[in-house]
């Protein structure tokens, strides 16, 4: 029963309050007890009566679910609806999830069904261990949910195994004889069949030792991994085409003003100025390929509470809770004032990207809900100096389409050219729209480019500069993408207050984002009775091809042969020759090749230098250290950061053994009186000992004894792990090893990379 129990608590965590862990409780007690109270009867008897009790137990847990999500309807329809959609509303509510009958079912049913097969095998068969295996596999499914949502569970865990190794350790039951039941046997077979239970003991122990050994390195491997989330692979909460473009339905709307498509009702207690007047989002579009504008959203079931996010800093937030009740609007999209904070009375989806909601059932006439949105409105004073986000996170609403005519282009970059801050920029577009174009209601929908090439440069008798707020509000976002801002457009309503709403309040608006204040809504609709202007008188787009020639073409038969022209003598030229060019290009090629070169070379000196010969004793032998380490880098010989000193020395003895081997084979090969690279040699050498010390190999030069680099180890982990205690003479002896080994390493290598040995840019900037 307690496993159970943890079992909710472990999925309890991508819960919104502890209603799923109470009734995942009562659902493991009650499962517990029906079996033991029936533990007399016939075990054929236990299931049916354990289903009833969950029956029972069921339609209490949803009824308490459905109260505490405040979701009309019977409990039968409830019940109806869990059974059919528990699953799928399982693993595409948003998180964290409310405690609803649809999310509370799967669960509870599970824990029950565990807890009757825990029981049944642990009492009636007496096998304890199998009847762990119920509760072991529902709370790997409780983990398997919650995925990456939520914090380790660490504690439930280890409370979990230590209930399971607590109900190991209860003695068994004993037999009622109370003896041994090897005691009435000979002593030869009672000695036997002891041996026998040893063996199978020691067997079963080493099986389980064995297990854990194969076992624990795969799990200690996955314990910094990122949870699988299912929630991957089901498919969350689709709107429909009509709503997946909205935008279209503006010129039906336009059509019909009468149309009732909704009743509002702002109930008493909503604080904020003006109630009226507010406006009503359906939808928020961000994606334009070209051809249409596209909601885009990713819907998540929510409860009756909606995450909230941090308002802008410097703005005000309103609180508005509006009831509303549909009438003629068909579709998924819900209806809100921005932004939704709490929805009761409609079960619903959420895209907190957008702050937009979906009813996935769709909505029908007569449906009522009471929505409370926590509008905000930025602070004025903030937007003439504010900036516009960049870069990858706000890339979808900066996107431009391929295919945007020329047209287009020239007008936001003349829009943009004398406005340099962004919210400049957009008051531009806005205060352009609504000075040069016309609003009608009879305007044929459309809002791909070529549609909106006509809106803003067609001819006014034939039909162009006119249109609804579709094309309005979707020119502005075209024009402020193409001038660098993140726009968006939003199709809503604008009543004139509580009562109904109709066609004619759908309208459309562009919005564009600023850093540190938000979605900031424009208006390039023309105010009320002015008359645009022509557009020509601000913008008259450079012509596609250049007008005809008002020359008059020659004739077919010249009355005279044309004078040669004179060439132009070779003193009027202008511009240098090509040598010269190309000889400078050459030079400063070669010049700046050397300076580059030089510095690099200045640098590594100085960078020895300073590990050698400055800083207290420590530091320089760690210098000579790196020294060395960067000489096996620059030969070929990386060592990694994981091995110690004394294994770094022995892999340098290695290399130097090798590049003495290599020289002395050089010096074999070349002939007579030709040259062989000479190792530098610190005269007498700060480590005290000469070329030909004991220990060189023929022909290998000098250089440092392989014990050298050991010693410069041992003298590195004096200075890790003995601080202070190294002298200016181990500092000086350290400089010295450093110095022969890099000599000897740098000699061994061919020509060339000698050269390029002291200019090499890698210590510089290699991690230490």
């Amino acid at each position: 029963m307690t496993m159970i129990a943890l079992a909710g608590v472990a999925l309890g965590r991508v819960y919104a309050g502890p209603l799923l862990t109470r009734l995942v409780l009562g659902a493991a007690l009650g499962s517990v007890l029906v079996s033991v109270a029936a533990r007399r009867l016939p075990s054929w008897l236990v299931a049916p009566l354990s289903v009833l009790a969950l029956a029972g137990w069921t339609g209490l847990s949803l009824r308490l679910a459905a109260a505490h999500a405040d979701l009309p309807g019977s409990l039968a329809e409830v019940t109806a609806d869990a059974a059919r959609n528990a699953i799928p509303r399982l693993l595409t509510a948003m998180i964290p999830m409310e405690p609803a009958p649809d999310t509370v079912l799967v669960p509870l049913v599970a824990a029950w069904l565990a807890g009757l097969a825990g029981a049944e095998v642990a009492l009636r068969a007496g096998r304890v261990l199998l009847g762990y295996l119920p509760p072991v596999l529902l709370y790997a499914g409780a983990l398997y949910v919650v995925g990456p949502n939520a914090e380790p569970a660490v504690w439930p865990t280890v409370a979990f195994a230590a209930v399971a190794a607590a109900g190991l350790a209860v003695p068994a039951r004993q037999d009622p004889a109370g003896t041994d039941p090897a005691a009435g046997l000979a002593p030869a077979v009672r000695a036997a069949v002891r041996a026998r239970l040893v063996a199978v003991t020691a067997a079963g122990v080493a099986a389980v030792i064995g297990f854990a050994a194969l076992l624990a390195p795969v799990v200690a491997g996955r314990v910094d991994e990122r949870p699988v989330d299912p929630r991957r692979y089901v498919e969350p909460p689709q709107v429909e085409s009509l709503d997946e473009n909205p935008l279209i339905r503006i010129s039906g709307w336009a059509l019909s003003p009468d149309q009732k498509l909704l009743e509002v009702s702002t109930e008493e207690g909503a604080s904020g100025p003006d109630q009226g007047g507010l406006r009503i989002r359906l939808a928020v579009l961000s994606d334009y390929d070209g051809v249409t504008w596209r909601v885009g959203a990713t819907y998540r079931n929510a409860g009756r509470i909606l995450p909230a996010a941090e308002p802008a800093p410097g703005g005000t937030v309103d609180t508005v809770r509006q009831q509303i009740t549909v009438a003629d609007l068909s579709g998924r999209l819900l209806p809100a004032v921005a932004t939704p904070r709490e929805v009761t009375g409609a079960r619903v989806a959420y895209d907190p990207a957008t702050g937009t909601l979906i009813r996935p059932e769709g909505l029908s006439p007569g449906l009522r809900y009471t929505v409370t949105s926590a509008r905000e409105r930025p602070d004025a004073n903030l937007l003439a100096t504010a900036n516009v986000p960049a870069g990858d996170a706000v890339a979808r609403v900066l996107r431009v389409a391929d295919g945007a005519p020329e047209q287009l282009r020239r007008l936001a970059a003349q829009l943009a050219d004398s406005n340099g801050a962004p919210y400049a920029r957009a008051a531009a577009i806005e205060e352009f729209l609504a000075e040069h174009y016309r609003v009608t209601a009879d305007a044929p929908s459309g809002h791909a480019y070529p549609n909106l090439a006509f809106f803003l440069f067609g001819p006014r008798n034939g039909g162009g500069q006119r249109g609804t707020s579709e094309q309005f509000a979707a020119a502005f976002a075209v024009l402020g993408r193409l001038a660098g801002l993140p726009t968006r457009v939003v199709v809503g309503f604008e009543p004139k207050g509580d009562g109904p709403v109709r066609a004619v309040d759908a309208f459309a608006w562009p919005e564009v984002l600023f850093e540190g204040i938000g979605w900031v809504p424009f208006d390039p609709m023309p105010r009320p009775d002015s008359e645009p202007r022509p557009v020509e008188e601000d913008f008259r787009p450079t012509p596609e091809d250049p007008p005809p020639s008002e020359v008059p073409e020659p004739t077919l038969e010249p009355t005279a042969t044309p004078p040669a022209a004179a060439p132009e003598p070779a003193s009027g030229r202008h511009g240098v020759s090509t040598p010269v060019l190309v000889g400078g290009g050459t030079g400063g090629l070669v010049l700046l090749v050397g300076l580059v070169l030089l510095t690099l070379g200045t640098l590594r000196r100085s960078q020895t230098r300073a590990r050698l010969d400055r800083g207290d004793p420590g530091q320089r032998i760690a210098g000579a250290w790196r020294e060395v380490t960067d000489a096996l880098r620059l030969a070929g010989r990386p060592v990694g950061g994981d091995l110690a000193a004394s294994e770094v020395a022995e892999r340098a003895r290695h290399a130097i053994v090798e590049a003495r081997a290599a020289m002395a084979a050089d010096r074999t090969r070349a002939p007579e009186g030709a040259g062989t690279p000479d190792v530098p040699a610190r005269d007498g050498g700060s480590n005290g000992r000469g070329p030909t010390d004991a220990g060189e190999p023929a022909g290998g030069g000098a250089g440092p004894r392989d014990a050298d680099v050991a010693e410069l180890a041992r003298l590195l982990n004096q200075v890790a792990f003995a601080l202070g205690t190294a002298t200016l003479e181990q500092a000086e002896r350290a400089a010295g090893v450093a110095e022969d080994y890099v000599a000897v390493l740098r000699a061994a290598r061919p020509w060339w990379r000698r050269l390029l040995w002291s200019v090499h840019p890698g210590p510089l900037r290699w991690r230490r």
